[in-house]
């Protein structure tokens, strides 16, 4: 026999290698993303700790919490010593993560920058694996008054309504609107239908003296705005 115990359980490590007593001592802040996934999985395997399992899946993911919480179950059991129940629940502590992310953005609802439209729309379509394209309705405090998704898959496969627009712009009081969308790819070079659509809208709701403020193309870490670049016209 070699003496190596047959599985890390958390109750066998150190002191300094419980990440439960570890929170419960010194708080939620102080532990890494891997402690706090320990803490879910319970367990790791035979050859090494729950901490150091989780360690060698967030490596895998480049140490990307939002990369983590795109893999799946199945690619989560992969990993030796995650069964489907621990794969599961990283995956459901994840989710819920991101819903904690999107409601907080939905309290921001008081653009004062592009990066203000972007923590708003970043959890909504960042991380999405196709394009939607979102108007943000806003009043004279340019509070947002309403969000409404124009179109799913791709400006140029997809007619934009601008009547809709508008007829919603006049139906929630806006004076102002912001238009987002994403590039599942992460490029943040507006296409040509990004500068045509953009160009489209701002004329058409001069008419109703609305003005369009911004255009975002938003990505999972970051954000391209048409206004900062000056490219609004």
């Amino acid at each position: 026999m070699s003496g190596k115990p047959t599985s890390f359980s958390i109750k066998n490590w150190s002191q300094d290698d419980q990440p439960r007593e570890k929170l419960r001592d010194k708080g939620k802040t102080v532990l890494s993303d891997a402690e706090l996934i320990a803490i879910l999985i319970g367990s790791g395997n035979r050859d090494e700790s729950a901490v150091a399992l989780c360690k060698r899946i967030f490596a895998s993911v480049d140490n990307n919490l939002n990369a983590l919480g795109k893999l799946s179950i199945s690619q989560l059991m992969e990993f030796k010593g995650i069964g489907e129940a621990k794969a599961i629940a990283i995956v459901a502590a994840l989710e819920l993560g991101r819903r904690r992310r999107l409601e907080d953005a939905m309290r921001l609802d008081k653009i004062t920058s592009s990066r203000s439209v972007f923590d708003v729309m970043q959890p909504i379509i960042g991380d999405l694996p196709h394009e939607e394209f979102w108007i943000l309705y806003l009043n004279n405090s340019n509070k947002v008054l309403h969000k409404n998704q124009l179109s799913k898959g791709g400006i140029t496969g997809t007619l934009v309504d601008v009547r809709l627009v508008l007829k919603n712009a006049l139906e929630v009081g806006a004076i102002a609107l912001i238009l987002c969308h994403n590039h599942p790819s992460g490029t943040l070079k507006p296409s040509q239908a990004d500068i045509n659509i953009t160009k489209k809208l701002k004329l058409a709701a001069q008419s109703l003296d609305i003005s369009v403020l911004d255009h975002l193309i938003i990505t999972e870490n970051a954000y391209y705005s048409f206004a900062d670049e000056n490219q609004m016209g």
